[in-house]
């Protein structure tokens, strides 16, 4: 693969951002991807390694190898059809995804690894520009009927897998447009939305029906879950109506933090922030958008949700921005030899962090304060793992000036609503309880009723929901037909 001698002779090439007080004026992609040139030196490093661990890192199996070799070779038509055979979306993947691809790179054992996710980037940047990436109808229909209910990622996966094997799809979204939550929680300057767009496109132009603003069952009530929908089916209307469901609806239910002042005003989740920014950016208008501006912002929570929230908090224009994690500061290195090909824990920086941000680790939450109603601050105290717990450790409580605070700790299951609507069963931690065996895979106990991606497997990556809902369209293909010629 690649060059023989290439891993020997190029280093690894970083693709670029623009400079910060350049980004921070607006909410537009900011990252400089490798031009023909230098995704060939890339695809150069890729080592004939006999066995290709990247493969098996990556969650929906892409061939790595081959379109390494391939765009070392300039061949990037095929590049393109390698990359589309294992993932629908690779622009989405190509922007978003923190690459496990590259934590397994066999070069990764002791030197950088390829530039896998850079060469991804560009292959589907160039695919886009040259007028490769086409719709592709079925030439035959089934007659069969499928409702995939949630429009994120692994709902327009599954979609696309299942109208091209010739069904009739209809795809269900509560809110105004699809996408979940690639539309309204991943901020524009990591995606913008025209790359969901072109998506939709290209499902319809492939038969896929999209119903936008349709709540399909209900959510609780005072659910802070977003929520734009105009119109209500319920779940046994779509039982009858269909031959399959399959739900798709993601893991929306926030993690809270139940302490003294959770009720105070200006305490939010990352979830009712970061979508109205979004909505926002796509040219609509809303009335009492949650802003940053002038406001000292502590966001809670060291994930990828609340590096999106001090992103968007910068561009806003926020006076400070201190994020928060409960977990000690990891090292700012791995120890490769210990946890290679696995995913690593390391310090990570993101851009957003590099644009205006003050972290701290190892920190708890003990209470908010507040006046008239109003959050003013919050009090906190350090803590270290003990016998396997994480206890307080006397004398380290703070204070700390608040205005505004964002929830950004995670998703803790589904809406249990949805899923009680269609009666099926849950996991211990909420999720739908459903099977990934190739026999009868993705089913839950409810008939013709599957389940895949977040609302499945619990809070994950993108690349992780495109994976299931490819693999649950073949098996709804194969409830359908009796047999699927959908890959696996």
């Amino acid at each position: 693969m690649g060059k023989v001698t290439g891993f020997m002779e190029f280093e690894r090439i970083e693709e670029g951002y623009k400079p910060v007080p350049e980004r921070l004026k607006h909410y537009k992609e900011f990252v400089v991807g490798l031009d023909a040139s230098q995704a060939k030196v890339q695809g150069a490093r890729c080592m004939d390694c006999g066995t290709p661990f990247c493969n098996n890192g990556c969650p929906v199996n892409n061939i790595i190898p081959d379109f390494n070799d391939l765009v070392y070779k300039g061949d990037w038509q095929n590049a393109i059809e390698v990359l589309h055979s294992t993932n629908n979306f690779p622009e989405f993947t190509g922007r978003i995804c923190p690459a496990p691809c590259e934590a397994a790179c066999t070069l990764n054992v002791n030197d950088d690894a390829v530039g896998i996710k850079s060469i991804e980037h560009a292959i589907i940047d160039r695919a886009w520009a040259e007028g490769w990436v086409t719709a592709r109808p079925a030439k035959h229909k089934t007659g069969k009927k499928v409702a995939v209910v949630g429009s994120g990622p692994a709902g327009m996966a599954a979609a696309q897998q299942l109208a091209r094997a010739g069904h009739d799809v209809t795809l269900f979204e509560k809110n105004d447009r699809i996408g979940g939550l690639l539309r309204y929680g991943i901020p524009d300057f990591k995606m913008e939305k025209s790359h969901i767009d072109r998506r939709a496109k290209q499902l319809e132009a492939e038969g896929v029906t999209i119903r936008t603003s349709v709540m399909v069952g209900k959510l609780p009530e005072g659910s802070k879950v977003t929520n734009w929908a105009k119109e209500t089916i319920s779940p046994e209307q779509l039982k009858k109506d269909f031959d399959a469901v399959l739900l798709t609806g993601g893991s929306e239910q926030s993690r809270d933090l139940p302490v003294p002042g959770r009720d105070l005003d200006g305490i939010h989740f990352a979830m009712e922030f970061l979508p109205q920014q979004n909505k926002v950016n796509a040219g609509d208008k809303l009335k009492g958008q949650l802003r940053a501006d002038g406001k000292n912002v502590i966001v809670i929570g060291g994930g990828d949700t609340g590096s999106d929230c001090v992103g968007t908090s910068n561009r806003h224009g926020a006076v400070s921005v201190t994020q928060f994690e409960v977990m000690p500061q990891p090292p700012e290195q791995e120890n490769k030899p210990l946890v290679w090909p696995y995913w690593p824990l390391k310090l990570r920086t993101s851009s957003s962090h590099e644009e205006g941000c003050t972290r701290e680790f190892a920190v708890s939450t003990k209470e908010f304060m507040g006046e008239k109603g109003k959050v003013t601050g919050l009090k906190t105290v350090h803590v270290e793992f003990k016998d396997g717990k994480l206890v307080e450790i006397p004398g380290t409580e703070k204070e700390y000036k608040a205005d505004l605070v964002l929830l950004a700790m995670g998703f803790v299951n589904p809406v249990a609503t949805v899923l009680d609507g269609f009666g099926v069963d849950k996991d211990a931690r909420g999720n739908a309880k459903a099977s990934t065996e190739f026999t009868g895979g993705y089913a839950t106990n409810v008939p013709k009723v599957f389940a895949a991606g977040d609302i499945r497997r619990g809070q994950s990556l993108v690349v992780w929901a495109i994976r299931e809902g490819r693999q649950a369209a073949r098996a709804v293909d194969e409830f359908l037909m009796g047999f699927s010629d959908l890959p696996r």
